[in-house]
C-alpha cells in the first residue's frame, strides 16, 4: 500500500476560517472525494477517527488507500474552524462547501468532485449539489432523511425544538456519544468508540457543536430537492437507522433523475454507518458505486 500523505489547508468565508484536511497518496489526477460531516461530529471525529487499540476506523485513510484524493472540512462552528454565533445550519454549510470547492480546485486542478455526506452532512451535500451541480460528479448519502415524516429520531428530537432554536450550541462528551452510538440499537459499535470520539472533539477544537442542523431537521424539512441532483447518486441505509423511514428514503430515491442511481440497504448498521462494527460493508458498497466504469457511447 502506498504511503498516505496528510495535509491541512484553509478556506476563508469572509472572517470565518474553515479548517480543511486531506489524505492522498500523491498521485496526480486521482479522483477527489469530499466528505461532509453531520451534526454532532467535526470532520476528523467523523472521518479520520483514531481508536486506541482498534485500527481501521478512518474512512479518509481507507479511501485514500483505494486511490482517491480525500478531503473534508470542519464546518463553521465545528472543530478547528472559526467558532461564531452562527448556529451553522444547512444553508451555512452550503456556503462552506462553495469556498472549500474553490480551494480543492486550486490545489488539484479539478473543478468538480465526488461528494459524500452522512446524516445532516447528507443534507449539506445534497443542498450543495442543488446549488452548484457543476461541482458534483457523483454523490453518495448515508443516514439520509428527506421529509422527516414518521422518523422516530426526529419525532423525539422535536420535543426539544425550542432548545435547538434558542441555544446556538450543545455540549458533546463521552456520555453524549455513547447515546448517539446506542440510540437505535446496542451492539453495533465497540465500547471504546465513545471515549475516542469525545477525545477527538477535545483535541480538534472543543467539546460543543452548533445546533442549526438539529433545528433544520426538526422544523425545515424537506431541504434537498432530489429532482435537481443531475448526477449519479447512491443512498446507503442501515437497517437500524431511525433518522428516516424506508418510505421516506424510497420517495427521495424515486425522485432522483439520473438513471445511474443505487439504494443499498445493509444489515448490521445503525445511524453512524462509517463507525460501526460493520463499516467494511458500507465501505464496500460505496467503493463499488464510485468505481463503476463510465458509460460507453
Amino acid at each position: 500500500m502506498s504511503e498516505i500523505i496528510f495535509e491541512e489547508h484553509e478556506a476563508h468565508k469572509g472572517d470565518v476560517c474553515l479548517q480543511m484536511y486531506r489524505k492522498h497518496t500523491g498521485v496526480d489526477g486521482a479522483p477527489v472525494l469530499f466528505l461532509v460531516h453531520g451534526s454532532s461530529f467535526s470532520a476528523r471525529s467523523s472521518y479520520d477517527l483514531q481508536v486506541p487499540g482498534h485500527p481501521g476506523y478512518s474512512l479518509m485513510e481507507a479511501f485514500a488507500g483505494y486511490g482517491y484524493d480525500v478531503w473534508t472540512v470542519d464546518h463553521e462552528g465545528y472543530g478547528r474552524s472559526t467558532h461564531t454565533e452562527s448556529s451553522s445550519d444547512i444553508a451555512c454549510g452550503v456556503e462552506d462547501l462553495k469556498v472549500t470547492a474553490a480551494v480543492v480546485e486550486r490545489i488539484t486542478g479539478q473543478a468538480s468532485a465526488i461528494y459524500f455526506g452522512q446524516s445532516s452532512g447528507a443534507l449539506r451535500a445534497g443542498a450543495f449539489a442543488n446549488a452548484c451541480p457543476e461541482r458534483v460528479t457523483k454523490i453518495a448519502f448515508a443516514a439520509l432523511t428527506y421529509t422527516g415524516k414518521d422518523s422516530p429520531t426526529l419525532i423525539k428530537r422535536a420535543e426539544r425544538l425550542e432548545e435547538w432554536k434558542n441555544n446556538p450550541r450543545r455540549t458533546v462528551d463521552e456520555d453524549y456519544y455513547r447515546g448517539v452510538f446506542t440510540r437505535d440499537v446496542t451492539g453495533l459499535t465497540i465500547p471504546e468508540l465513545a471515549p475516542a470520539a469525545a477525545a477527538s472533539e477535545i483535541e480538534n477544537g472543543g467539546g460543543s457543536v452548533p445546533n442549526g442542523t438539529y433545528y433544520d431537521m426538526c422544523a425545515n424539512l424537506p431541504i434537498v430537492e432530489p429532482e435537481k441532483i443531475p448526477c449519479p447518486a447512491l443512498i446507503i441505509r442501515g437497517d437500524h437507522d431511525g433518522i428516516a423511514t424506508d418510505a421516506d428514503v424510497m420517495d427521495f430515491y424515486g425522485r432522483l433523475p439520473h438513471r445511474d442511481k443505487q439504494l443499498v440497504s445493509i444489515e448490521g448498521m445503525a445511524h453512524n454507518t462509517q463507525l460501526g462494527i460493520n463499516r467494511g460493508r458500507f465501505w464496500h458498497a460505496m467503493k463499488s458505486f464510485l468505481d463503476m466504469p463510465p458509460r460507453g457511447d
